[in-house]
C-alpha cells in the first residue's frame, strides 16, 4: 500500500514537473528573445536537434534491446513521420517561438491552449461527432476569453502585436494537425520515440536555414548560456521526458489533468519575473481560457 502511493506521488511530481518545465520554457525563450537577442531561427534549430537527439538517447536507455530505426521500417511509415516532423512538430514548435517573439510567452501559450477547440470543431465539420451543448460552451469561453485577452474589451485596440496573434493561431491550429495526425504513429511506437525522430528531422530542415553552428559562441556569458541550456534541453526534451514518465505511475487521464499547469506556469513567470502587465478585463479573459481549459481535461479524463 505504501509503495503504490509512493509511486503514485512520484508520477504526480513527475507530471507538474514536466508541465511547469515547459511553461517556464516559454517564459526563459522570451527573455531569451527580448533580453538577449537570441536570433529566433537559430534557437529552433538548436531546440529540435539537441532535444531530439536527447529523446533519442533517453529512448536507447530505457529500451536497451530495441533500436531507435525501428520506426523506419515501412516506406508509409516513414512518409507519416516526414509528415508528421513538418507540419506537425516543425511549425507547431517555430509558430510558438514566433508567437512569444513579437508578443510574450503567456499569451503565446493560451493561445496555443485553444487547439482542443479546433480538434472539436474538426470532428464536427467530418461528422465524426454530433455537435452538443458542450462544445458551443467551449467555443463561446474560447471567443470570449480571447478576445479580452486580446483587446482589454475594446472592439478597436488590439492590445497584442499581430505578428503575435497569428503565429499563436497558426501555433494551435499546427497543434491540432500534431495531435490528430500523431495518433497512427502513437498507436505503433512509443511516443518519446516519435517526438524524438520528429525533432531531430524538422531540426535538420530548419538547419538549412539556419545553420546550428552559425552563432557567435564566444560572446556568450555564463547566465544565458544557461538559459539557453534550460530552454532548450529542461524546457523541451526533459519537460517532455518527465512527463511521459508519469504515464508509468499515472493514467493518462490524470496526467492530462496536471498537463494544465503549463499555462498556469508561463503566465504567473512572466508577471512575475518579465514584469508582464495584465488589464483588468485581460485577466478575465486568461481565467476564462484557463477555465475552459480546464474543463475539456476534465471531459477528456471522465
Amino acid at each position: 500500500m505504501t509503495n503504490n502511493i509512493n509511486q503514485r506521488l512520484q508520477g504526480i511530481i513527475l507530471a507538474v514537473v514536466g508541465a511547469s518545465l515547459w511553461g517556464l520554457g516559454g517564459t526563459v525563450s522570451d527573455f531569451l528573445f527580448q533580453q538577449r537577442h537570441i536570433d529566433i531561427n537559430w534557437y529552433v534549430t538548436a531546440r529540435l536537434l539537441i532535444s531530439g537527439i536527447v529523446l533519442l538517447v533517453l529512448f536507447k536507455i530505457m529500451n536497451r534491446h530495441k533500436s531507435i530505426f525501428s520506426i523506419f521500417t515501412h516506406v508509409h511509415t516513414i512518409f507519416q513521420l516526414v509528415i508528421f516532423s513538418i507540419f506537425g512538430m516543425l511549425l507547431v514548435q517555430y509558430a510558438y517561438m514566433a508567437s512569444i517573439n513579437y508578443g510574450n510567452a503567456a499569451v503565446a501559450t493560451l493561445l496555443q491552449y485553444i487547439a482542443p477547440v479546433y480538434i472539436i470543431l474538426w470532428y464536427i465539420i467530418r461528422r465524426k461527432e454530433k455537435f452538443k451543448l458542450f462544445d458551443l460552451i467551449a467555443i463561446i469561453l474560447t471567443l470570449s476569453g480571447t478576445f479580452l485577452l486580446l483587446t482589454n474589451g475594446s472592439f478597436s485596440k488590439l492590445l497584442v502585436a499581430p505578428p503575435s496573434v497569428i503565429w499563436g493561431i497558426i501555433s494551435g491550429l499546427a497543434l491540432t494537425f500534431y495531435t490528430i495526425y500523431a495518433a497512427q504513429l502513437l498507436a505503433r511506437f512509443q511516443s518519446i520515440l516519435v517526438v524524438g525522430w520528429a525533432m531531430l528531422i524538422s531540426g535538420v530542415l530548419m538547419n538549412f536555414k539556419a545553420p546550428i553552428w552559425h552563432f557567435d559562441f564566444s560572446a556568450l556569458t555564463i547566465s544565458t548560456t544557461a538559459y539557453l541550456i534550460f530552454g532548450i534541453i529542461g524546457g523541451t526534451a526533459i519537460a517532455f521526458f518527465f512527463f511521459i514518465k508519469s504515464l508509468t505511475y499515472l493514467t493518462a487521464k490524470e496526467t492530462t489533468l496536471y498537463g494544465t499547469i503549463e499555462p498556469v506556469m508561463a503566465i504567473v513567470a512572466s508577471a512575475l519575473w518579465l514584469k508582464v502587465a495584465f488589464l483588468p478585463l485581460q485577466l478575465v479573459g486568461i481565467m476564462l481560457i484557463i477555465i475552459l481549459i480546464l474543463t475539456l481535461s476534465l471531459k477528456k479524463a471522465s
